[in-house]
């Protein structure tokens, strides 16, 4: 049995337990939220994971992390080196989106050392294997090629792949009758689209979708249905292309489910503030409350160099409006493959969104962390404000180049400090009120 099969039968086993304990969830609700599809637990059947991780609704937003090669770094070390920065800055799961080298070993040693859930775009594989090996281009690729690479991350030990099988050809036709600013920004997208145009014919991720599902079911892969027509700047958002591919998403949602499936549900993208609630709202409506994962979305696009931060934003407003995943943004994003400090970057402020948003959604134990900061910083406690921080290290430098650090006040307002002057003035208060008791 799959893990959906298991939990809609309430079976409650040791990963729904492990989960269940780390989420501060009573293992009955969690069972039954995995089995109503509403959480999923990513976590391939040829693997264990030693940080599995719950992802949906009632529990803690989860934050992704994309690292992979590129064809003009196609070099694995510094690939292994964002893993460990994006890991040990509080990444939740990783996406491996290698298009550079030898994209199998590559993979394979990202997984070796990743105890977290793993993702990958299969399509990204066949197509380059296409183009580099088979000197063709992407509208050649082999259909059976591409359920092959399919299986092979599955048998490899990937939790969760993006599968973009809702482009069809009638969501083609509402890219013509509306023509976009940016046109489609997805790559595995525009690879479908390609193809889909040389050929004439339906996109073979929704016709042998079947096919796919059982290759899932094998291996317990969790499917991510990907959004190869989500806007890529704020003047496509929320059109007719984006809506009809949504509604497929949903109807493919219940076929997998079904088959005992997991599935996770991507979303925009860019999207002014105002449109994000609504954007939620109707995932959920139509794709029957499966958890989303949306990628930013970014609620401006001049910006680039601070992406993260327009990511942060839109990540916000949609986790707090029932977003369950949030892909991370880097700095670099829009401009080059991203560096280690980018990537850092990008994880943290993701997680100020998150957690930003799962105060708003009540989630077990959040409010309390910021209590607690409140509480160290009313006693100017720096020590447990520092380790209470998202980015204790970063907050410990800034501490320390304040230069007389180890006072009670920070260099800023240094004996202005308003919290030592509004507790000594209550304490001048309360002593003024027992010497006129004493008279």
């Amino acid at each position: 049995m799959t893990i959906k099969d298991q939990a809609k039968q309430g079976i409650i086993s040791q990963l729904i337990e492990r989960c269940a304990l780390d989420e501060n969830l009573d293992p009955k609700i969690l069972v039954q939220a995995v089995g109503a599809g509403e959480v999923v637990i990513p976590h391939n059947r040829h693997v264990h994971l030693s940080r599995p991780m719950a992802i949906g609704k009632g529990i803690s937003t989860k934050i992704n992390a994309n690292i992979g090669t590129s064809k003009d770094h196609p070099e694995l070390k510094p690939e292994l080196e964002k893993l460990k920065v994006a890991l040990d800055a509080g990444a939740h799961t990783i996406m491996d989106l290698s298009t550079g080298g030898p994209i199998k070993e590559i993979r394979q040693a990202i997984r070796d050392a990743c105890p977290v859930p793993l993702g990958t775009v299969p399509i990204y594989q066949a197509a380059v294997e296409t183009v580099e090996r088979r000197k063709r281009s992407i509208c050649e690729m082999e259909v059976d090629d591409l359920l092959r690479v399919i299986e092979e991350h599955g048998q490899e030990g990937v939790d969760f792949v993006t599968i973009h099988c809702g482009l069809t050809l009638k969501a083609m036709e509402h890219l013509r009758l509306r023509e976009r600013v940016m046109g489609v920004v997805s790559r595995g997208g525009s690879f479908i689209l390609e193809w889909m145009t040389y050929n004439q014919k339906e996109n073979p991720l929704f016709e042998r979708f079947d096919d796919i599902l059982a290759i899932a079911r094998e291996h317990e892969l969790t499917l991510s249905l990907g959004d190869g027509l989500r806007p890529g700047c704020l003047m496509d958002a929320t059109d007719g292309a984006q809506v009809h591919e949504l509604i497929v998403l949903g109807e493919l949602t219940v076929r997998a489910w079904d088959a005992g499936v997991q599935v996770i549900i991507e979303g925009p993208g860019h999207m002014s503030m105002d449109q994000i609630p609504a954007n939620i709202l109707l995932e959920k409506k139509l794709c029957h409350g499966a958890p989303f994962y949306v990628l930013g979305p970014l609620a401006t696009d001049i910006a680039p160099g601070y992406d993260h931060i327009t990511s942060a934003i839109g990540g916000a407003i949609a986790a707090a409006a029932g977003a369950d995943f949030l892909c991370y943004v880097t700095p670099a994003e829009h401009l080059k493959l991203p560096s280690l400090e980018d990537v850092k970057e990008g994880v943290i402020a993701s997680l100020i969104a998150a957690h930003a948003a799962d105060i708003v959604k009540e989630v077990p134990g959040a409010i309390e962390k910021d209590r607690m900061m409140a509480e160290a910083r009313r006693h100017l406690d720096w020590k447990t404000q520092i380790e209470l921080s998202i980015d204790p290290e970063k907050a410990r430098l800034y501490r320390e180049e304040g230069g007389e650090y180890h006072g009670p006040t920070c260099t800023m307002c240094g004996e202005y400090c308003a919290i030592k002057t509004y507790q000594r003035a209550m304490r001048r208060g309360r002593n003024a009120l027992k010497g006129n008791e004493r008279k």
